[in-house]
């Protein structure tokens, strides 16, 4: 079995977008005196796990459901390529769903070990909701990537979930004050999946993939997308006003230049293959975010 169909079907470039919540939320732990590296290194390979169980599942789901026949991308799809077979990858989702299950329940395991019986199983369903949601965006009967919820479960499980669910086992306490980072993050991530559902809107519409652009149209979709990033930009300025304390809290505002210029390249596209480079720059512009929010809080 060769090495690089899976490293393409991996998608190495949607990484960085999946460990910035827990980046984000350990930061905010280390903010307020709790913090774990045991429990950042396991809520790291848990995060990186889960998302390259999605973009394999997607992957499997786009090439069962005839959305990739006539995808334009400039990335390939492995199934659609030959490259790896539906059974390869059939048997590598459930070898990644193992893994993720192991990692996903020592983290739990170990960070609600205090906390009682009632927390342990309030995350270990957390948690077998994530595995559930990274399969069924794009596989089963009715996923709900093809019905338009994806943008919804973005929100949850990259924003208050990943931020605020770490969050609680690295510091096993609440502070509702930690749902704007989350939000706002969970908003960013929003953007990047309609910038790939923009670019996708042609291959989607004809194989009856009914994601939130097709549903409202592309010019709908470029205003939503604006909005999308003006929020979770206004809410990350509205969490540091309510806990101000030095100028340093101010450093991710550096990114604000890269997301004006991702809202105007997304605005003035004229055809989809042009947001491909989008796609990356925003996720890297989210990750970003996420790390310099987070030195700025401990700095």
């Amino acid at each position: 079995m060769q090495l690089k169909p899976w490293i393409i079907a991996a998608r190495l470039r949607t990484l960085p977008l999946a460990v910035s919540n827990i980046l984000l939320g350990s930061f905010l732990a280390y903010y307020h005196g709790k913090f774990s590296v045991i429990i950042l290194l396991l809520g790291l390979a848990t995060a990186v796990l889960l998302q390259v169980l999605s973009n394999f599942a997607n992957d499997y789901g786009d090439f069962v459901n005839g959305a990739d026949e006539k995808r334009i991308s400039k990335y390939e799809r492995v199934l659609q390529s030959g490259k790896i077979n539906p059974k390869q990858m059939r048997w590598m989702l459930i070898i990644l769903t193992l893994l993720t299950f192991v990692t996903g329940i020592s983290l739990i395991v170990l960070a609600t070990r205090t906390l009682g019986t009632i927390a342990l199983v309030v995350f270990f369903c957390i948690g077998i909701l994530c595995i559930i949601a990274a399969i069924t965006y794009t596989i089963g009967k009715k996923p709900y990537g093809y019905i338009g919820m994806g943008d919804i479960a973005v929100f949850i499980f990259f924003g208050i979930v990943g931020v605020c669910g770490i969050y609680v086992l690295q510091t096993r306490q609440w502070d509702w004050h930690v749902l704007f980072p989350a939000a706002s993050f969970g908003l960013l991530s929003m953007g990047v999946l309609n910038i790939n559902n923009i670019r996708d809107l042609e291959s989607d519409r004809l194989s009856g993939k009914k994601t939130l652009v097709v549903r409202i149209g592309l010019e709908k979709a470029k205003i939503y997308h604006t909005w999308l990033i003006l929020i979770a930009v206004i809410l990350g300025i509205v969490s540091t006003l309510l806990d101000f304390h030095n100028a340093f809290q101010l450093l991710y505002l550096l990114t604000i230049p890269f997301f004006i210029m991702n809202v105007y390249r997304v605005r003035s596209s004229k055809y989809s293959g042009m947001l491909d480079d989008e796609l990356r720059n925003l996720s890297l512009t989210a990750f970003f975010f996420s790390v310099t929010y987070g030195l700025g809080l401990i700095l």
